[in-house]
């Protein structure tokens, strides 16, 4: 190992970095569409803008100029406007905005309390469909009025919050449609539903959007594609409410409806596949019924994409640390083909007739747009809007180890110290992941080039219940958490020791967040191995969780097999607020006070624990941030974020 000649990435290289997202192509794909979102540490704000790029190269220039975010970038069919989302006022939720597609003044089209989102252009380019929210309390403009008690809350369903949006019960989510030249916007549904996922017929007449409005909604994840009229009406189901569903779109000829689901109404961890429905209803057609992967990345909003001519379908999977683009045909005649593959992540998509626009991110680069022929064939770079920043630091690429353990073959990845010297032990950190079904691999992650550049070795694994490697090794984790995960984990460490020399065994840390954080302070009750820890919005608490967590009751039945008043004792032993009596490393916990998804109490109650047993702990409480904020938070709390957890872990390795 050669010590560089560029410096080692620091938190603050945050503020410097351009992420790239997005990416939509032109109709008549002439130009790419995408957005670019930066840190600013002095503003404690996300500066985001829309940047045009000509696919037959040349140089990005930036569309927009909002001084705040401007996301969602949309051609209209007739390639002669931009629709796009912004924030123009601080503190206000994103609004509509439509400009011509050469450049000019935006023109504002919503004024929606709660924002929009989802934009999409009728065929005809004359209407946009978008999804508001709808209803709530509102704070009333006299202060008199301000400094009088707030309404109660009156709940009586289950899923009446959500983590980054507060309570949900009395605003729902719905559709509206708007003329493009302006106009009040019109609602097309309403009802105690979320409806999302708007998509346009191919004539104009009918909008396709998934809803829950089966009875039994408050108590599984199943969902339904319904038609309304696009000026409003009774909408009609066309599935059969067999599963969770999402990212409708229609064929080409109007006939059919692509979208993603299984057909499992409860369960957890199951492969998301691609089917289509006829319009007039019927049994949905499954085009990926052998491919044992899910067709959409976690966090992702890449649906199905038709081609022109109706024959084919494009979408993406998570495959053991990569996600790919794949086609089917839309017939069900042929087996999925990868189309877009190599060590990386796709992290956005769009096509025309005869080109694919895709943002894509490997461990090294953070992502950037290129170009393709739909058969993937022909590949560019478009973008390298991160070159020169690049070229002053230098980041580390992961060496990937493969090993097997109960039967199954699991990846870990160890990234060395920036600067790594020969013959030198290095202290080093292993790194959860989330989820649990999620999946670590080939993408640029902020965090762990931070860690290899303040001078850890960096550890991190696919343990069972990541994704990516088949639905049976995903649902592996079900009823056994903190079992085969956690000597997946482990296991995964000892093939790091096995290979990589420069790790000092006597100099480990451990952390990792949400279920990672989970498995970090099991891990930490369960063995003296390292000597430090960090458990980040972590749930500790299983029990607890069930009723506190916004996902709570759905999410542990499914990922237990058992509830707490039958099973008490399953939740009991799976938590690790049980093992706190045997910690003995000294452990940090870091929460969000908005966190609804892992609330609060669960870092309160292993705080209070330790403390009563006068174990060596320190509590880092983040006001005003919820569940994502190690990768939304503001700057300032993402950056002293970063401060602390380097400042803990120097203490002790």
């Amino acid at each position: 190992m050669n010590v560089p000649t560029r410096r080692a990435m620091t938190p603050h290289d945050l503020t410097r970095i351009q992420f790239i997202s997005d990416p939509q192509l032109a109709p008549d794909g002439q130009r790419v569409a995408f957005v670019v979102t930066m840190l600013s540490e002095s503003q404690d704000e996300y500066l985001a803008n829309i940047w045009l790029m000509p696919t037959s190269g040349g140089a990005p220039r930036r569309f927009t100029t909002g001084p705040l975010r401007d996301t969602a970038p949309r051609w209209s069919p007739d390639g002669t406007q931009l629709a796009f989302l912004s924030e123009r006022v601080a503190g206000q939720k994103a609004q509509l905005y439509v400009m011509p597609a050469d450049g000019g003044e935006p023109t504002r089209l919503t004024d929606m309390p709660q924002g929009v989102s989802q934009p999409v252009w009728s065929p005809d380019s004359t209407r946009l469909a978008f999804v508001a929210r709808v209803g709530g309390w509102q704070e009333p403009a006299d202060e008199a009025e301000r400094r009088k008690s707030k309404p109660v809350r009156v709940i009586t369903t289950l899923k009446y919050k959500f983590n980054g949006e507060g309570f949900t019960y009395d605003r729902r989510p719905h559709l509206f449609v708007v003329a493009a030249a302006g106009g009040p916007p019109q609602q097309i549904t309403d009802g105690d539903c979320v409806d999302a996922d708007p998509a346009w017929s191919p004539d104009g007449t009918h909008l396709a959007f998934t809803s829950a409005r089966h009875a039994e909604r408050d108590e599984d994840h199943a969902s339904d594609v319904w038609l309304v009229p696009a000026e409003g009406g009774e909408p009609r189901r066309i599935t059969a409410t067999t599963g969770p569903v999402s990212l409708p779109a229609f064929a080409p000829d109007g006939t059919s409806v692509a979208f993603l689901g299984h057909c499992y109404r409860r369960d957890a961890g199951r492969n998301l596949r691609v089917y289509t429905v006829p319009v007039a209803g019927g049994v949905p057609t499954c085009l990926t019924p052998d491919l044992d992967r899910t067709c959409t990345p976690f966090y992702s909003s890449i649906g199905p994409q038709w081609s022109p001519d109706g024959a084919w379908l494009t979408f993406t999977v998570e495959d053991q640390g990569d996600v790919p683009v794949y086609r089917v045909r839309a017939n069900g005649q042929s087996a999925p083909e990868r189309i877009i593959s190599g060590a990386r992540q796709v992290t956005g998509l769009s096509g025309t007739g005869t080109h694919l626009a895709f943002t894509a991110t490997d461990p090294v680069s953070p992502a950037e747009v290129f170009l393709c022929h739909t058969d993937g064939t022909g590949e560019r770079q478009l973008t390298d809007l991160n070159q020169v920043w690049k070229a002053e630091v230098a980041l580390v690429p992961p060496q990937r180890w493969r090993y097997e353990r109960a039967g199954f073959t699991l990846d870990c990845w160890v990234m060395p110290p920036c600067g790594a010297t020969p013959e030198q032990r290095y202290p080093t950190l292993l790194n959860i992941h989330g989820g649990p079904h999620t999946q670590y691999g080939h993408q640029f992650f902020d965090e762990l080039q931070v860690y290899a550049g303040a001078g850890y070795a960096v550890v991190f694994t696919n343990p069972r219940g990541s994704q990516g490697y088949g639905e049976t090794f995903t649902r592996a984790v079900h009823g056994d958490w903190g079992g085969g995960d956690y000597a997946d984990v482990m296991a995964g460490l000892e093939v790091a020791l096995q290979h990589c020399d420069f790790i000092d065994p006597e100099r480990l840390g451990i952390l990792g967040g949400s279920y990672g954080g989970f498995l970090t302070t099991w891990t930490v009750g369960h063995t003296q191995r390292f000597k430090a820890a960090c458990s980040e919005r972590a749930v500790n608490n299983v029990h607890t969780l069930f009723g506190t967590s916004d996902i709570g009751v759905s999410f542990l039945e499914a990922q237990s097999g058992c509830l707490p008043w039958e099973t008490p004792q399953w939740y009991i032993e799976h938590s690790p607020l049980t093992y706190a009596p045997q910690i003995t490393t000294p452990l940090l916990i870091m929460h969000a006070e908005n966190d609804l998804r892992c609330q609060m109490e669960q870092a309160e109650q292993l705080f209070a624990a330790l403390k009563r047993l006068r174990k060596e702990v320190l509590f880092v409480r983040f006001p005003d941030e919820n569940h994502e904020m190690s990768r939304s938070g503001t700057p300032r709390h993402r950056l002293e974020r970063f401060r602390m957890i380097l400042e803990w872990f120097a203490r002790y390795l």
